[in-house]
């Protein structure tokens, strides 16, 4: 798998396989999302790519206190090939290198399948809770 960053052709293919991995929500316009990272750190947009097919895709960010991981998705046909691994790790040292101390993520409680794949790469939960307040709605 080659990891590259984002570009404007891979929208429809990354928005294909966010909602093949049950990642999109009602509530979150995936075009907006994409709008809005390509004005914002646009580097730490990064695609996995086999055979010109993107098979993995994450958005990472930094804002200078934590890192954060945003809309992880493998493709649900090339999951156990180390792609999300990958990927996640590129994520990490892009966030490394502009000095971010700790990466912070979220998973739906009922994604076990996710939450188990975090937990081997050492994310821990912590002893927090998520709140959050939209701005600007996306529907």
């Amino acid at each position: 798998m080659i990891v590259r960053p984002f570009e404007d052709a891979d929208e429809d293919a990354v928005i294909d396989l966010w909602s093949r991995c049950g990642l999109l929500r009602p509530w979150n316009d995936p075009r907006k999302d994409i709008a809005r990272k390509k004005q914002v750190q646009r580097d730490l947009f990064l695609v996995g790519v086999v055979s010109d097919r993107i098979v993995a895709v994450v958005m990472a960010g930094y804002e200078g206190h934590r890192g954060w991981i945003n809309y992880l998705g493998v493709d649900p046909e090339m999951r156990h090939n180390g792609y999300g691994r990958a990927l996640m790790y590129e994520a990490e040292r892009l966030l490394r290198a502009m000095g971010c101390p700790k990466i912070n993520l979220q998973v739906r409680r009922e994604n076990t399948v996710a939450l188990a794949f975090y937990e081997r790469l050492g994310f821990v939960e912590d002893q927090c809770l998520s709140l959050g307040k939209r701005l600007e709605p996306d529907d």
